[in-house]
């Protein structure tokens, strides 16, 4: 898959997340935060908390899910991100860290993915 390809897979997936969390009640903060740490997909708040969510999109489960790449190495970046990101926007919610998970076998023309959202991930 090329570079270009596989960006805008990963922003189609990232607006999939943002709508599916959005329905369920969360509110949008932010999208594709980036520091020297990396990106964080989303950040939405919902009932006292303040979620920093990576998201996961694949188009076929071969090689597992897409949650199970979000290993020890990227949870460590994902927290040092979240850090900085709380150093410059204060608040008295909870921090969590959520992973959503979308299976998309046709890629963007997939009709109705299947979003699996995973709170408190990690």
């Amino acid at each position: 898959m090329s570079g270009e390809r596989s960006r805008l897979l990963g922003r189609w997936g990232e607006a999939q997340a943002a709508e599916y969390l959005r329905k369920r009640g969360y509110r949008p903060v932010a999208a594709g935060w980036s520091c020297r740490y990396g990106e964080i997909d989303l950040i939405v708040q919902g009932k006292g908390f303040l979620c920093f969510v990576e998201v996961k999109l694949r188009q076929s489960r071969a090689f597992g899910s897409g949650a199970e790449y979000v290993d020890g190495r990227k949870q460590q970046r994902l927290r040092s991100a979240a850090l900085l990101y709380l150093q410059s926007h204060p608040t008295r919610l909870q921090p969590r860290f959520d992973v959503v998970d979308i299976l998309a076998p046709e890629g963007i023309s997939t009709r109705d993915p299947e979003i699996l959202h995973l709170k408190n991930a990690f």
